[in-house]
């Protein structure tokens, strides 16, 4: 797909000249492992922090849109349409307009989003009931593990839980 980034998981990484020359000593040098970052999944609350103007909730923004300026993220038609609905309630603190919302939703745009699809949603069903977890945050595990994620940034879920290889990571813990 044109204008898609590739994952992370799956990006060539080439090493320099220098890294696979030989050496004088007629041995070849050992190229150093190439890190590939993993693709990390945003919920929900990551979002509204990244886009609160309220002076209370500081330094979560400039943590939530240092998160959302570094790494390889990934998003869900889901998390999109609860950060639209709360970001905009006019009964938060911090509420933003509905226009504010919306730009910052095209602001983020060019990270991989998942549809809610039939199979996300039975996945969903099938996490909650296992892990005892919301339908909701069922849904949020199953689109991150849709899309290939090792983790799910979340101040909502229990910090370093893992859900079958899906590990909780709670961004705001040093705050």
């Amino acid at each position: 797909m044109q204008g898609r980034r590739q994952p992370a998981s799956r990006r060539t990484v080439r090493p320099s000249q220098s890294q696979s020359r030989s050496s004088g000593s007629g041995r070849r040098r050992r190229r150093p492992q190439a890190r590939v970052s993993a693709v990390r999944f945003v919920d929900t609350n990551v979002l509204i922090y990244a886009a609160s103007p309220a002076p209370d909730e500081a330094d979560k923004q400039r943590s939530a849109q240092r998160l959302l300026e570094e790494g390889d993220l990934a998003l869900s038609v889901q998390v999109l349409q609860e950060f639209y609905h709360q970001a905009t309630r006019s009964n938060r603190l911090g509420a933003i307009t509905q226009e504010d919302a919306l730009q910052f939703i095209e602001s983020i745009r060019h990270f991989p989003v998942q549809d809610i699809t039939l199979d996300v949603f039975h996945a969903a069903t099938s996490i909650s009931r296992r892990f005892r977890l919301s339908y909701w945050d069922g849904a949020i595990l199953a689109a991150a593990r849709t899309l290939g994620c090792d983790a799910v940034y979340s101040e909502d879920l229990s910090s370093e839980q893992d859900y079958d290889g899906l590990r909780v990571i709670d961004p705001f813990t040093d705050q």
